[in-house]
């Protein structure tokens, strides 16, 4: 039992026993030497009956604690309890009651008051939470078409303040930041990389983004605008990634439209930059891609080289008129082997020659049955009437560009409606090895045309030039294929059998990467607040709203970390402008290359299955560092997580010198009068769901609401810095704890 609460039991009774000891003692002093006799028989007295007075003495003691302890409980705990409870509720202005805790009579009164008064209050917040949120639709539409229009974007986007710190991303920069982190395609790859208030120096080499900064700036002092102002450049990753990188500016005025506030009052120039907007694309493999091709380039001009050479020399000797019958046959055999050796090697670089022709063209993944269809409504409405097609045996996937490709098909279509009064035209796709067949074809009456009319189509000027192509053959060339004309003996489509364009096309690669995993909602991507407030460093004098907080929560083998226990999970999470962000998390199993007690496994969940080939400890802890950097770390009973990370500091070479907050030390100085700060004990009275509990994330989670909920309670007792904060948790007697 704490002193506090043993002190009102038994502090009575030591009174009362040294106020009688005293009294007997001044009661015998007066006395004075004719009083002998008297204190003799005093001593006689109490000698005989000394357990009698024992006895009252006990019972006394006994009522007098009890009455103490009431007396205790109305006058300090229980108002204690109710301003805890009244601080919660002034914190959530959900709140239209006090929680429910054990009151006295004398405090029940005062609480149906102070509910009464949180109805109210709340129907005025609701009533001017209205208000506000018809005032700021409006804003809040735009910002939200913002988010949505930046994560629906086929690039990497992100825009920083002046500074760097990142304010608004989207999924396909989070997508960018896992492939370049070097650590595969889990869920929290890259997340140590890209984040709200995170520095965008941590994707992009800072002396590259300053100098194409400097650039923006010096157009827009020329009077450049828009894209005008923009600069591009060139980097290279950490991991060997090579990013191309363009920069666009954000000014005061963009800001404004953004939905912020363009506070100009200091008298700055509203047009100055205050941001920029960076595109960023990944382009190693296209760089790989022309550097093989001009490597295949190169080769095949060595290669052929000699074999010129070589047949050259034949050539000449083939003039010679006294030349024999064996050495003529012989100098032939040459130029016919070098003629086959030139084909074999352009036959094996045709595939991927196709490739690397068809990435100079954006392409993109199409189903076949998709192409059919778009093509089958395009060339019906030029044809006014039905097309015919054959059902597909198979889904075919076709690496295109289907506006080009419909495109050609619509110009050979009128081609052939204007050599045949009433064709029958048909489309026909199937696959062929890596490629496909992608046919065109016609039955018409009367006499059939020289193929040599028809031959001449593809390579003619189209009417209208489909994306720069001038022919049916560059459109075709563009995807690496080939087209030529062919006859179809069978019938189709109850037709006679009639001629067909045969396009070749490729197919597309299957991708067997695993999907992208759910990285949380929209609106955790961008905070334009941020703009105008900067990052703050945690120092001590920082208030606790304007700090980047890293939540985290691990889960052991055991106990005791220097007998050898080891982390089996790390979950964690961050919290910017006191908003947690769910979408920026760690959650990483790790593998303690030890066994499992099977007790633990009743708690965690976690087997040894589940942990076999995962990551080692000394390659997670560098990520989680990374993934923590610039922010305070939090935790439920944070020195027992922290004792095992300090423990792999050497082997590691980290060192965990974050600021710490402890939320049990910090619920122990908001609520001193409740018995029990565990996390389901704190969750249940700052009204927080535990959802996952004894997991690393879902722990970590409920640490972050509980947490966000206490800042402005910590607030309400002068507690608003972190130094405060840290200050009052030393004074915890939860604080002298050590493991």
């Amino acid at each position: 039992m704490k002193p506090g609460r043993l002190a009102p039991l038994i502090g009575p009774g030591v009174a009362l026993g040294l106020w009688s000891l005293g009294g007997a003692v001044v009661f015998l002093s007066v006395l004075g030497p004719r009083g002998a006799a008297l204190r003799q028989a005093v001593f006689q007295a109490l000698e005989a009956t000394w357990m009698v007075m024992f006895l009252w003495w006990l019972g006394a003691a006994v009522l007098l604690g009890w009455l103490a302890q009431r007396a205790r409980h109305r006058l300090i705990v229980a108002p204690q309890r109710l301003l805890g409870a009244m601080r919660i509720a002034a914190a959530d202005e959900t709140m239209d009651s006090v929680p429910d805790i054990a009151h006295t009579p004398e405090t029940q009164a005062l609480a149906q008051e102070i509910d009464r008064l949180l109805g109210q209050r709340r129907a005025l917040a609701s009533y001017m939470a209205r208000l506000v949120a018809d005032a700021s639709r409006s804003v809040a539409e735009q910002r939200d078409q913002l988010a949505a229009l930046m994560t629906e974007l086929d690039h990497a986007v992100v825009v920083c303040n002046r500074e760097g710190r990142i304010l608004l991303y989207n999924g396909r920069m989070r997508a960018l930041a896992r492939r370049i982190s070097g650590r595969g395609g889990g869920d929290s790859a890259g997340a140590e990389l890209i984040g709200l208030g995170r520095s965008i120096h941590a994707l992009i080499d800072k002396a590259a983004l300053d100098h194409a900064l400097d650039r923006v700036e010096a157009r827009i002092a020329r009077g450049a605008d828009g894209s005008a102002a923009a600069a591009q450049f060139v980097t290279a990753s950490d991991a060997g990634h090579l990013l191309r990188a363009s920069v666009a500016p954000v000014r005061r005025t963009d800001f404004a439209e953004m939905g912020g506030e363009a506070d100009d009052s200091d008298g700055s120039d509203p047009e100055a930059l205050t941001g920029f907007l960076l595109m960023l694309d990944d382009i190693t493999q296209d760089h790989e891609r022309q550097t093989r091709r001009d490597r295949a380039l190169q080769d095949m001009y060595e290669r052929s080289r000699a074999a010129v050479a070589n047949m050259q020399a034949a050539l000449d000797m083939l003039e010679y008129p006294d030349l024999g019958a064996a050495d003529h046959d012989r100098f032939l055999s040459v130029i016919r082997d070098e003629v086959a050796a030139m084909h074999a090697r352009l036959l094996a670089d045709e595939e991927a020659a196709a490739q690397d022709i068809g990435s100079r063209w954006p392409l993109h993944d199409m189903l076949g049955t998709d192409l059919l269809a778009a093509a089958v409504r395009r060339l019906a409405a030029t044809a006014g009437a039905p097309i015919t097609t054959q059902p597909m045996a198979q889904d075919l996937w076709l690496r295109i560009d289907s506006f080009g490709l419909i495109g050609a098909l619509d110009h050979l279509a009128r081609r052939i409606l204007a050599l045949h009064p009433d064709p029958v035209l048909w489309l026909r796709l199937t696959p062929a090895g890596p490629r496909a067949h992608l046919d065109l074809g016609w039955v018409a009456d009367g006499p059939e045309l020289d193929p040599r009319d028809y031959s001449a189509l593809p390579d003619e000027p189209m009417a209208q030039p489909v994306a720069g192509a001038l022919s049916v053959r560059e459109v075709v060339d563009r995807h690496g294929g080939e087209i030529w004309l062919e006859r179809e003996r069978d019938s189709f489509g109850g037709s006679g059998g009639g001629r067909f364009f045969r396009l070749l096309l490729l197919r597309a690669t299957a991708d067997t990467a695993p999907p992208e995993s759910a990285i949380g909602s929209r609106p955790e991507f961008y905070d334009f607040g941020l703009f105008a407030a900067g990052h703050a460093s945690a120092d001590d004098d920082r208030k606790l709203s304007e700090l980047a907080f890293t939540v985290f929560d691990c889960e052991m083998t055991g106990l005791d970390p220097a007998g050898g226990d080891e982390i089996i999970q790390i979950g964690a999470l961050r919290i910017v402008n006191t908003r947690i962000l769910r979408g920026e998390t760690i959650d990483q199993l790790v593998d303690p290359q030890r066994s499992i007690p099977e007790a633990g496994i009743a708690i965690h969940h976690i087997t040894p299955q589940m942990v076999r080939g995962q990551p080692a400890i000394a390659e997670v802890l560098p990520v989680f560092h990374r993934f923590a950097a610039d922010s305070v770390l939090v935790g439920h009973n944070i020195a027992f997580d922290m004792r095992f990370l300090k423990l792999k500091e050497a082997a590691t070479g980290l060192r965990f010198d974050h600021p710490l907050l402890d939320t049990l030390l910090l619920s122990s100085v908001l609520h001193p009068a409740e018995d029990s700060h565990s996390l389901e004990a704190v969750a249940a009275r700052l009204g927080v769901e535990i959802g996952a509990r004894h997991t690393a994330l879902g722990d970590a989670i409920a640490t972050a609401e509980v947490f966000v909920r206490m800042i402005p309670l910590l607030a309400r007792q002068g507690i608003e810095t972190l130094g405060q904060a840290r200050a009052a948790s030393d004074r915890s007697q939860f604080a002298r704890l050590r493991y």
